[in-house]
């Protein structure tokens, strides 16, 4: 027997997806228990799982190979990071990948860039606007576009950085969108062959980016060598193609989702005290609030696997064809693997590693290669942001989650007002 689930048509359940993706899962979850069905207009059924025992028996089909978190991306993401990358791909050209991706992403490599982080997130930083209040969360991504850049593309030409500054952000805005996502692939081919449209617009925008990142590629062949990870992976056997897959990968699992997990960071410790009064020097305790963070409010809601086979899940038999993967929001609260759930309290993560259950990256043999960059990226953002301003929320009242592309992001983008801890600039 298949898991319950919403009798709602399923273009209803698609339009409540997108417009409330956490009130709809958490109305699932109340009515139908840690185990239901959702079905997408467009889409093969999707059971989703909300304890850390059922998420990990979700994971062990990329042991058993009847799990391909490749193809459950693919569908949603190809148009944006082509077909030859670590996220839409499985078996062994993704094991390919992700064994020549491994190095330059490795915790000791990626404390290299430390530095050049912090430096980046000073400049930034330099030119908020002070003493009114403001969205934390897009000037964040200023940051972390400027490191991918900088650090994952070793973009240095002056010209290019500066289009690049334009071109993905809008790139991923209009290609990110869940009007785009969650288009079937059908569609969206239609749409892309239209005159006018959003999609249209991104197929120019894509075309664009890939003749900047192609013509670099090719360019970087000729003066191999560099310390980005881009200098790096040219070393490796990957071919012109899948380099540029491999950095639009980065670029969309790495920039929005790390920005946004940034602004909740600040939303969270803004509205504790307890908690801001020991950042940012005490540097284990930096590292826990992160990753607390990171659990109540995790950035991606969900990490699919398209079954080969049927899958006997809590009691269910999910079909072969159909999606089975945990909604994370709900994984982080399950009491059995995070006591006292609700509580703020990065103290857990000191007392103990909470293994499988914690999944901000994902899980399984698909936990996100890039997890150790991004989680550098946060503790010395949030040091150099807390060192040089300092930082109130107007309101104190906690901001709503919605989506916002593929991720769920802080309803108001963290409305801040900073004030400078060094004297003003002047101009």
């Amino acid at each position: 027997m298949i898991p319950p689930g919403p009798k709602m048509p399923a273009i209803a359940q698609t339009a409540w997806f997108m417009a409330d993706a956490p009130d709809a899962f958490e109305s699932y979850h109340r009515r139908y228990g840690p185990i239901f069905t959702v079905r997408n207009a467009g889409f093969p059924p999707e059971v989703f799982v909300t304890t850390a025992e059922l998420a990990e028996q979700v994971y062990r089909t990329d042991h058993s190979g009847h799990g391909r978190a490749g193809e459950a991306r693919r569908v949603f993401l190809q148009h944006l990071v082509g077909s030859q990358s670590v996220l839409t791909q499985d078996g062994d050209p993704w094991w390919r990948h992700r064994k020549t991706l491994n190095p330059p992403l490795r915790a000791r490599q990626v404390a290299g860039y430390q530095d050049d982080i912090a430096a980046i997130a000073a400049e930034k930083i330099a030119k908020w606007p002070l003493n009114r209040p403001f969205g934390l969360r897009d000037h964040l991504q200023e940051i972390t576009l400027e490191i991918i850049i900088r650090l994952i593309f070793g973009i240095t030409d002056a010209g290019r950085v500066q289009r690049l500054h334009v071109l993905l952000p809008e790139l991923i805005e209009v290609g990110g969108a869940m009007s785009v996502v969650m288009l079937p692939e059908r569609l969206r081919g239609l749409a892309g062959r239209a005159p006018f449209g959003r999609y249209r617009r991104f197929v120019r925008l894509r075309a664009e980016v890939d003749a900047i990142l192609l013509d670099e590629i090719r360019r970087r062949r000729t003066a191999p060598g560099g310390g980005d990870v881009l200098g790096r992976l040219l070393e490796t056997e990957l071919g012109d193609q899948e380099l540029r897959d491999e950095l639009l990968a980065m670029l969309f699992a790495g920039h929005e989702t790390t920005a946004t997990g940034l602004a909740w960071a600040f939303e969270r410790i803004l509205r504790m005290p307890e908690v801001l009064e020991r950042l940012p020097d005490d540097e284990p305790y930096l590292d826990a609030v992160v990753k607390e963070v990171l659990r109540v409010r995790p950035v991606v809601i969900e990490a699919p696997r398209l079954l080969d086979a049927p899958l006997r899940l809590g009691g269910h038999e999910i079909p072969a064809g159909w999606y089975a993967g945990p909604y994370i929001p709900l994984v982080h609260r399950d009491p059995a693997a995070f006591p006292a759930p609700g509580e703020f309290r990065p103290e857990r993560f000191l007392e103990g590693h909470q293994g499988k259950a914690w999944m901000p990256f994902g899980g399984g043999r698909r936990f996100c290669v890039g997890a150790q960059l991004a989680l550098l990226e946060m503790r010395v953002i949030i040091r150099e942001v807390l060192h040089r301003l300092e930082l109130t929320a107007p309101d104190q009242a906690p901001e709503a989650r919605r989506l916002k592309n593929v991720t769920l992001a802080p309803a108001k983008l963290t409305r801040v007002i900073a004030r400078a801890r060094t004297p003003a600039r002047t101009a």
